[in-house]
């Protein structure tokens, strides 16, 4: 059987704010350069929002930048940023709260927005057909195609397999669709974005990406304790001083708060468990008295850029760039990411336009880096260049002191670059050299286990479909994971999609539940041997968070 065929000017893969934003721009400098420009936006969520997940407070620049008049009316769930707090957990139950002056400059947030990123991008959305966007939700891209060292394309998913790769009822073949100019959005540790990386050797010339992971909950809570547009984080417990991390508690709109923990995934100790860290932090007497009595809503978790502007890869190839958080724009020192993303796509877009005026069309958009070189955004990602790496190269204290030198008083012109080298998968320590750690268990007032906290995701998987979570050799987690490391895929998966059993005999054997996946990436970053892919599943698979 042959694919079906479709030709665009430009593809761009996935529907977050790098790619919403390149789509809107695109379709903008088409109408008012009579360009009639057809372009096609892949989203592998079941509708646009679905998989997206963040804090959020952003920085409206990109977006003042791309629709001046967003503002105007409710087009998504946002409120401005009243009031900014830090608080140090120096234990279960003590805290410290920071004085402003003691603040690093780049987590105040005046004239920021605590917005619902979901949201955002469901109102971006809406601006991209309104402007002639051929927006197709539930496709996701699963393959390049490549046509003389040149990306020409990518193929949709096939639908309708069973669990051993055969047709079912109903199936249908993957598209292939073809473009100029193929734009790479997927998001954090993007499943193309890394095949790329590796065809084009991208990343010879950075410093590996490093990563956290990043839960959140969205909570209903009394409106005694609520106070809208408060921004607070947290450092310290329950992280000790040598893993890096940090909370956030947002107060949105609606009596809401979104809460939060992010946990660095170079953490040496295998015992560790981030999800379990979560509870441990929402059972702290500063998060626990302001949820009792409340009501969880959602949760979520996923992965997230943290290697900074010495990690970005080249962004360009032959028929293709990619923006955003596939590429890893995320600010650590401000712990922002969407405004970068955006100004990211908004320049793909700008770029690719200008050559078409310019009449200067190649295989390759190596203006774009250029572009992007000579905007703000990389003056902003090289001022906090040396964030992350001081706090690992020092720990939380004494990192501490110099971030808040680096930014308050050079405003990230310090004249040096920390690198951070190693992958952090290749941090952990052996099972038997590492610290036990014994967690208790959930109250379910404040603290919960993972599978009722799946089910608050909206996870959802067709179960007789190929796993697409993919190991390379399957006698690994029992034979190399399990007595080296414990197998830490058990503890550092926040959606209990592996599980070492005992079976009758006695023998260990490894388990994947794929369809609790919340599509976090977590795996395929932190496994100890890099045996696990993760590969996009069936259209419409995965979580269906709300208003995230």
């Amino acid at each position: 059987m042959s694919r079906e065929s479709m030709e665009f000017d430009v593809i761009i893969v996935g529907a977050g704010p790098a790619g919403l934003s390149a789509a809107v721009r695109l379709m903008q400098l088409s109408n008012e350069n009579n360009l009639d420009l057809s372009v096609c936006l892949l989203e592998k969520g079941s509708e646009i929002g679905a998989h997206i997940i963040s804090g959020a407070v952003i920085e409206t620049r990109s977006l003042d930048e791309l629709i001046p008049e967003w503002d105007d009316g409710n087009n998504f769930l946002q409120t401005p940023v009243k009031d900014d707090k830090m608080l140090f957990l120096t234990g279960e139950r003590t805290s410290i709260s920071v004085p402003k002056f003691l603040m690093p400059k780049t987590m105040m947030n005046h004239g920021n927005r605590i917005i619902s990123l979901g949201s955002m991008c469901q109102y971006l959305g809406r601006e991209a057909e309104n402007l002639g966007v051929n927006v197709f939700p539930g496709f996701p891209a699963v393959d390049l195609i490549e046509e003389e060292g040149k990306i020409v394309g990518v193929i949709t998913g096939d639908m309708g397999l069973d669990k051993d790769g055969e047709p079912k009822d109903g199936y249908e073949m993957g598209y292939e669709l073809r473009a100029k100019q193929t734009i790479f959005s997927e998001g954090c540790r993007g499943n193309l974005g890394k095949q790329l990386i590796n065809k084009y050797s991208l990343d010879e010339n950075s410093d590996p990406q490093h990563y956290g992971i990043g839960f959140k909950e969205v909570w209903n809570i009394d409106s005694e304790k609520h106070s809208e547009g408060l921004v607070m984080h947290t450092a310290g417990f329950p992280l000790d001083n040598n893993t890096e991390g940090g909370g956030f508690i947002y107060h949105a709109p609606n009596h809401q708060v979104f809460i939060g923990l992010i946990v660095s995934l170079d953490y040496a100790n295998p015992n560790l468990s981030p999800f379990e860290e979560f509870q441990r932090w929402k059972a702290h007497s500063e998060l626990k008295g302001l949820l009792q009595d409340g009501e969880r809503i959602s949760y979520g978790a996923r992965a997230l850029n943290k290697g900074g502007i010495q990690s970005i890869p080249k962004l360009t190839f032959p028929g293709g760039v990619m923006i955003g958080c596939d590429a890893g724009f995320m600010n650590g020192a401000k712990i922002k990411g969407t405004h970068t993303a955006m100004k990211s796509g908004i320049t793909a877009a700008e770029t690719y336009v200008q050559s078409i005026l310019n009449d200067t069309q190649s295989d390759e958009l190596e203006n774009f880096e250029n572009h992007l070189k000579q905007s703000w955004v990389f003056d902003e990602l090289h001022r906090a260049r040396n964030f992350s790496p001081l706090q690992k190269k020092f720990g939380l204290l004494l990192g501490s002191i110099f971030i808040w030198i680096d930014q308050n008083l050079f405003l990230g012109r310090l004249p040096f670059t920390l690198s951070a080298k190693g992958e952090d998968y290749a941090k952990l320590l052996p099972f038997n050299k590492a610290t036990k750690k014994d967690y208790v268990k959930p109250d379910n007032v404040v603290t919960f286990d993972r599978t009722s906290s799946i089910y608050l995701s909206g996870v959802n998987h067709e179960e007789n479909q190929p796993c697409h979570l993919h190991l390379k050799d399957p006698t690994v987690p029992i034979e190399k994971n399990l007595p080296e490391f414990g197998e830490p895929a058990r503890l550092y998966c926040p959606a209990g999609v592996y599980e070492v059993i005992e079976s009758e005999s006695g023998t260990p054997y490894f388990q994947i539940n794929a369809q609790n996946c919340i599509h976090c990436k977590t795996c395929d970053i932190k496994d100890p041997a890099q045996n696990i892919q993760w590969h996009c599943p069936e259209g419409t698979g995965g979580p269906n968070y709300t208003d995230m």
